[in-house]
């Protein structure tokens, strides 16, 4: 198996493993109100981030997902981007990613979204990409729609959000998209 790479987005953005140095800010991201009503399991400690980075390792080496810190030039974390429920046999693979406060609405997501997107269809030999998101985060489905992810329709009551239920939204991207 190969070692997962960094990747680069435009604008500065490199995509890189996680570190332990980056417990203290990952924690911290899990603070933010709109982290924590899209995303219900929360790390409680940076002992718990820590375990969650040797589990994105293992997941990794196991070949059944990958997740990178979306970073301003390898220093500076932004966000978060993951592949998971990776099926190689299929080619298929969902995606899943944040961005803290100060990095919304810059282009962030969209960027790191596409290079993983450009990444996986390309050199990682994957066919299709999904991702879902709340009906309800609108942000989330402007970032799919730019990195070139296609809404393919509503999944009714399918995720468990801070406040209840939700619909969700079902993004794809196949080899050869646009």
């Amino acid at each position: 198996m190969r070692p997962q790479p960094v990747l680069a987005a435009p604008g500065g953005i490199v995509l890189r493993p996680w570190e332990p140095s980056d417990a203290a800010v990952f924690l911290a991201a899990y603070q933010d109100p709109a982290i924590q009503q899209w995303h219900t399991r929360q790390p409680a400690s940076e002992a718990e981030v820590n375990d969650w980075f040797e589990q994105y390792r293992r997941s990794r080496e196991q070949e059944e997902g990958a997740c990178w810190a979306v970073t301003r030039g390898g220093e500076e974390v932004l966000g978060r981007i993951a592949l998971a429920s990776l099926h190689l046999d299929d080619g298929v693979a969902g995606c899943g990613y944040w961005v803290l406060p100060a990095a919304r609405g810059a282009g962030v997501a969209p960027r790191a979204l596409a290079a993983v997107s450009a990444w996986a269809l390309g050199e990682a030999g994957f066919y299709r990409l999904h991702l879902s998101h709340s009906t309800r985060n609108d942000a989330s489905c402007r970032v799919a729609i730019k990195a070139g992810f296609r809404l393919e329709g509503t999944k009714r009551s399918e995720a468990i959000h801070s406040d209840g239920r939700h619909d969700m939204h079902l993004h794809a991207r196949i080899r050869g998209d646009n």
